[in-house]
């Protein structure tokens, strides 16, 4: 194989899954993308994106894998901005401070100076490893995603969407969001769907933590299957995902 047949990496990005205490169970934070974003426009996923430089440089000084490290920062940087929530760091965080942090990021100061500002830091532990995929090479834009899972607790926050890229945010249980995609209402990326699989399944904020402590989260590449002359995407085993296979042609794919 040449230099230029050699595959090529996947972009780097880190995404978060929020939980909270509902009145039926924990509840997961999900976002809505505008409509004109090219990738995943209207969809409803986790608050997150690509992982920055300055991302890596924040994280050069957290213990631990630094490749992890820089998507915590990442998910934390996205969350703020995409929906207010300032998470995984130490102390506690009022909505007046999460409010200011956002629009000085949001004015293009770097997140490592607004942390200092507030007398914050990111806590690794806080921010927990839950998943990574990197889907087939032939995938047109080709993400090496984080997932990350994180604690609120109560959850007793205010939240607003940035009105750019996410235009609606809201607090359901997995089990709420699935049916929606089930029954047509909402059309679920895949990595989407397949995490709220799992955690909907799990139950609860701690058995996903134990979980993914036990599982060390290892790159995850869907698969094509056949069954009956029906082709169907599903999860290979070992990853801590339950038994699913969605069509193809049920599928949205970006």
């Amino acid at each position: 194989m040449t230099a230029s047949q050699n595959p090529s990496p996947g972009i780097p990005a880190a995404t978060l899954i929020a939980f909270r205490n509902g009145v039926s169970g924990p509840e997961i934070l999900m976002v809505r993308r505008s409509q004109e974003l090219v990738f995943a426009g209207g969809a409803a996923v986790f608050p997150g994106g690509r992982v920055d430089p300055a991302d890596h440089e924040l994280a050069a000084d957290m213990p631990g894998d630094a490749e992890w490290n820089a998507a915590r920062v990442a998910a934390v940087r996205e969350t703020l901005e995409e929906a207010g929530l300032l998470v995984g760091v130490d102390g506690q965080v009022s909505a007046a401070q999460a409010v200011e942090a956002r629009a000085r990021l949001c004015s293009g100061m770097p997140l490592a100076e607004i942390l200092a500002g507030l007398g914050l830091a990111i806590v690794a532990e806080r921010l927990v490893p839950f998943a990574r995929w990197l889907p087939p090479m032939k995938i047109k834009r080709r993400f090496d995603t984080h997932f990350l899972i994180a604690d609120l607790g109560t959850g007793a926050v205010d939240l607003s969407a940035d009105g750019s890229e996410t235009t609606e945010h809201f607090w359901i249980t997995p089990q709420a969001m699935l049916q929606r995609a089930d029954t047509g209402e909402e059309e679920l990326m895949f990595p989407t769907r397949m995490n709220l699989l799992r955690i909907a399944h799990l139950g609860s904020f701690e058995n996903a933590r134990e979980q993914a402590l036990a599982i060390p989260p290892r790159s995850v590449s869907p698969v094509v299957i056949e069954q009956n002359g029906t082709r169907y995407l599903s999860v290979p085993d070992g990853h801590g995902y339950p038994p699913y296979a969605q069509p193809l042609d049920t599928m949205r794919r970006e």
